[in-house]
């Protein structure tokens, strides 16, 4: 068996996050008294639109990380590359809201365009060296 110890680490990290940012959805929906949508509650829309963002991006990068370990990608670069998706995603959620900082939410986002462009060029790279 294949070990992917960097994609791991990460993954299980991503995960606790995943599971902070659906408790924030969660305990929006029980303040707002909202079962499904956003009833038009800025509140709730932020909190939904944080999670929707997370789990449009995530599942990308780690598989992406998890290729560029399986082959072979040098681990150095695979732990920043997943030490900074890491740090963007959370800047990217204290970034949304009403009194957020936008600053914070725009650093989130350079660094996760960054980091999957990176891999994405880093993969064709290695797909091609082959």
């Amino acid at each position: 068996m294949t070990a992917l110890p960097i994609t791991l680490a990460t993954a299980s990290i991503l995960g606790i996050i995943l599971i902070w940012l659906s408790a924030r959805v969660i305990a929006s929906r029980v303040k707002n008294e909202a079962l499904i949508g956003d009833i038009g509650n800025q509140e709730l829309l932020f909190a939904i639109r944080a999670h929707g963002n997370f789990t449009e991006y995530a599942p990308i990068f780690l598989i992406l990380l998890g290729l560029l370990e399986y082959s072979g990608g040098n681990g150095t670069a695979l732990t920043v590359m997943a030490g900074l998706f890491i740090v963007a995603r959370p800047l990217h959620v204290l970034g949304m809201g009403e009194n957020a900082n936008l600053k914070l939410r725009q650093i989130g986002m350079v660094l996760t365009f960054t980091v999957i462009i990176a891999g994405s060029l880093y993969g064709l790279y290695l797909s091609l060296a082959a």
